[in-house]
């Protein structure tokens, strides 16, 4: 409901299509149900116009105390991408766990543990349970010095994120008041033996429970989930059958045969299961016709209860427990892989594997660049994106770094297309990521190559006394009523300003309509189409496609070179628009909201 949509299907689960399983998901008796955060609260807002926070709530009030109740938090940056003050943490914990959240996990994406300590503050303060992710990541693959270079004194940088570094930062969270460890593999880049030691490693450590969380999109995900039941991890996440594998996480069906043969009882309905998957079926099939307009090759079917397995899978799920209580990597690894491959899961994807992004990464970049029509610049956006990552510090791939990073691979890739240098155009997130506003980095950013990002070379964190509060205007299109009429919205228009401003103004200027007893409004006639316009000066054009969402500049206005005369949005991120050319403002041929492709004419100067 959060992750498995997220990764396999863009987050487009509607509360209808929720509501047919979730009679089903309260007679499973899981632990937990990861149910909201991540872009679970944008999505049904930008996407499906539905209220985060009656997703949270619905879902609550089915399921009852069954089962845990889990967000995903970004600590300080909570669902948005900027830093919050303390009183916007404390009001966004205070409001999920009275609406029914039982679990927080707290993760930051560069893995600064300053930035998760009021989260876990609060959490614990209001009656919830605080999960503190230490978030995966490996270190790039460094090329070998040239000779002159090693003559020269130089030699390749030393690892960074290693088995101590992992436990370090899971020590500090244990130190804060943490009620459990998650090791988050978004990437599923993490091999079997590597969980298995990491795991073992932290419980030896620290007296909490441990979770792992992991993706199936490399090829390590079953493997490595089963080495961590055998190294003995406390909890781990699954998804069910039909979004499972592949992007998503490793199917619960397949860990249920592992842990029967291990003996270990998971304390799951497997029958209520097997019913949430004649749902999930169907919900599949309407997603991918919807948002895909595809029909993705779904995996076999396969009730663990019902279905007896051959002899030689049954003999693969043997081989695959043998070798990883035998800590044999490769052995764990290509017994799952039959495994999967048997039941028509997805391949290795080798593409993800070397650009070490997450999946859910990778399937919301796909989505966001087909509504962009802008497809053909993935390829080389995914190469580009280990550069750009050490350019930026070594930021683990996690939200909001992975959009951060894979929006500027997104600018670098059509700078490069253009014959433009790299960094040319740059969002605001990542000179912000680079400056320091969301914390330290693994590593110490160039000084220099922050002087060309940023302006200044000094490492500069964000000061949230300077922060300010979303505009909270009245609406005369709904009867002079505020925008956010309350705590809760006034919390999503903090943390998705853009997208809230739409929500909010549409629920209101409807629920107007409906008291004055006026019929629902029609979908607005199609914008007549504008004439050519005639230019003779010069133009500033769109660098990337994206939509506009504020002009800097007005018809008649004097402009300088490089002045910034535009935003534009592209990839959820905000991109400062300059003018190569001084002059006066001739015509502006956008509005905000519209939709621009690559090269569109934004502005002529004359």
């Amino acid at each position: 409901m959060r992750d498995g949509q997220q990764s396999s299907f863009a987050t487009r689960m509607n509360q209808a299509q929720i509501d047919r399983c979730l009679p089903f998901y309260k007679d499973a008796n899981f632990y937990a149900m990861e149910v909201w955060g991540g872009a679970v609260p944008d999505s049904v807002m930008r996407y499906l116009n539905e209220n985060p926070w009656t997703r949270l709530e619905t879902i609550h009030k089915a399921v009852g105390g069954v089962s845990k109740l889990t967000a995903l938090s970004r600590g300080r940056n909570l669902f948005g991408y900027a830093p919050y003050t303390d009183e916007i943490i404390d009001g966004f914990c205070r409001n999920a766990i009275e609406s029914g959240l039982g679990i927080m996990r707290i993760f930051d994406a560069l893995n600064d543990v300053d930035n998760v300590k009021s989260t876990i503050k609060y959490v614990k303060q209001y009656g919830g349970i605080a999960d503190c992710a230490v978030c995966y990541t490996v270190d790039p693959k460094y090329p070998e010095p040239s000779l002159f270079a090693r003559l020269m004194g130089k030699k390749k940088p030393q690892p960074v994120f290693t088995d101590a570094y992992f436990l370090d930062k899971a020590k500090q969270m244990a130190a804060l008041g943490a009620d459990m460890i998650t090791i988050k593999d978004m990437s599923g880049l993490i091999p079997p033996r590597r969980v298995a030691d990491l795991v073992r490693l932290i419980k030896q450590h620290v007296s909490i429970p441990v979770d792992f969380h992991t993706h199936c999109t490399p090829g390590y995900g079953l493997a490595s989930v089963l080495a961590a039941i055998v190294a003995g991890v406390d909890v781990v996440d699954t998804n069910c059958w039909y979004f499972a594998g592949g992007t998503g996480a490793p199917a619960i069906e397949l860990v249920y045969v592992f842990c029967q043969k291990l003996g270990i009882d998971l304390g799951v309905n497997m029958e209520a299961v097997a019913k949430i998957n004649v749902e999930l079926r169907e919900i599949r099939k309407e997603l991918n016709k919807s948002v895909f307009n595809t029909e993705k090759t779904e995996p076999k079917a396969f009730n663990p209860l019902t279905d007896k397995l051959p002899a030689e899978i049954d003999a693969l799920f043997d081989a695959a427990i043998k070798a990883a209580q035998a800590d044999d990597e490769e052995g764990t690894t290509d017994a799952c892989r039959k495994i999967e491959a048997y039941f028509g899961f997805p391949a290795p994807n080798e593409l993800v594997r070397k650009a070490e992004i997450p999946g859910g990464m990778y399937s919301n970049m796909v989505a966001q660049l087909q509504q962009l029509k802008a497809e053909e610049i993935l390829p080389r956006a995914m190469e580009l994106i280990p550069t750009v990552r050490l350019d930026a510090g070594l930021p683990p791939l996690v939200t909001p770094t992975s959009q951060i990073v894979g929006a500027q691979a997104v600018n670098c890739a059509l700078d490069e297309k253009a014959g433009r240098a790299m960094y040319t155009n740059r969002s605001a997130q990542f000179v912000n990521l680079v400056k320091g506003e969301y914390g330290k980095t693994p590593v110490k950013i160039d000084p220099e190559f922050r002087f060309k990002i940023c302006g200044i070379r000094e490492e500069t964190p964000y000061d949230t006394s300077k922060y300010q509060m979303q505009p909270n205007p009245e609406l005369p299109e709904a009867g002079g009523v505020k925008l956010a009429g309350n705590e809760k919205e006034v919390l999503l228009l903090e943390l998705f300003p853009m997208v809230a401003k739409k929500f909010l103004t549409d629920l209101k200027v409807k629920a107007y309509a409906a008291t004055q007893a006026e019929k629902a409004v029609a979908e607005a006639p199609k914008a007549e189409e504008k004439p050519q316009a005639v230019i003779t000066g010069n133009t500033v054009n769109a660098p990337l496609p994206g939509r506009v969402i504020e002009l800097l500049v007005k018809v008649g206005d004097t402009v300088k070179a490089d002045q910034e005369v535009l935003i534009l949005e592209a990839m959820k991120m905000e991109n400062s628009i300059t003018t190569d050319y001084a002059g006066v403002v001739k015509q502006i041929l956008v509005e905000p909201g519209e939709i621009v492709p690559t090269d569109a004419v934004l502005i002529e100067v004359e």
